[in-house]
């Protein structure tokens, strides 16, 4: 067994008077798509804000490559990219712009970043709408740009949340293959979805999550079982849970 890229032990955490995680545990890898699966509420996005320190937990661990998210948050910060459907670049500034201005907040040095920058456009085929305002793109547009600025600082840790919810379909197959293409370079990449379909074809092992509780984890064949697809499997498991 590989040493956990992000490693998840008991976490709990409220907001309001809601309890949002009770002692969620699970391992995502690096070279792996992990998955974390629930339905509305069960907690996955409170818990991907919890590894990237959006939100302090309230009990419990959260290791990003041995860094623990409430004694080192800026190390763990520098070693994470988070992609999610709400894509919030700033509509005033040019793609490249954006991606700039993040590669600064996460710490690449300035005689790095133009490099940096240039890097992840060429790399995302985005030469012919780097000077757009953001406001101008499209969503796959926009939604490149959030991706180059999650990964140029190049962080070993990619969080993937519901990603492809607002795409269409061509949009959303660069979303996977992109996924695909960040796990086959070593990355450790999590990735939380309602698309089921997707999460079967693209996790090695996926964690599924109710009510703030762990209902099923292990490799995805195994949490599939003997049910004709995952979706069969994570209805029963949810009902189950209650």
């Amino acid at each position: 067994m590989t040493q956990a890229a992000v490693k998840v032990d008991r976490l709990e955490k409220t907001l309001g008077s809601n309890k949002v995680l009770r002692g969620i545990t699970f391992e995502a890898h690096s070279g792996e798509i992990f998955g974390l699966l629930g339905p509305n509420g069960a907690g996955k996005t409170t818990t991907l804000r919890v590894i990237c320190t959006l939100l302090a937990p309230d009990s419990g661990s959260v290791e990003v490559l041995g860094y623990d998210t409430r004694v080192s948050p800026q190390e763990v910060r520098r070693r994470v990219g988070v992609v999610t459907a709400e894509i919030g670049i700033y509509p005033r500034l040019s793609a490249r712009e954006n991606i700039a201005y993040f590669a600064e907040l996460t710490g690449v040095l300035n005689g790095e970043v133009k490099r940096r920058v240039d890097g992840v456009i060429d790399r995302l085929d985005m030469g012919s709408f780097a000077e757009q305002r953001a406001e101008s793109l499209s969503s796959g547009q926009k939604q490149k740009v959030a991706i180059a600025r999650a990964i140029v600082h190049d962080p070993p840790v990619l969080m993937f949340d519901e990603p492809t919810s607002n795409l269409d379909v061509l949009a959303s197959r660069e979303i996977r293959e992109f996924m695909v293409e960040s796990k086959d370079r070593g990355k450790s990449v999590i990735f939380s979805t309602h698309v089921l379909h997707d999460a079967e074809r693209l996790c090695d092992r996926l964690t599924i999550i109710h009510q703030g509780r762990v209902v099923a984890s292990g490799a995805t064949a195994e949490v599939r079982g003997a049910f004709k697809d995952l979706e069969d499997s994570f209805l029963s498991l949810v009902e189950a849970a209650g």
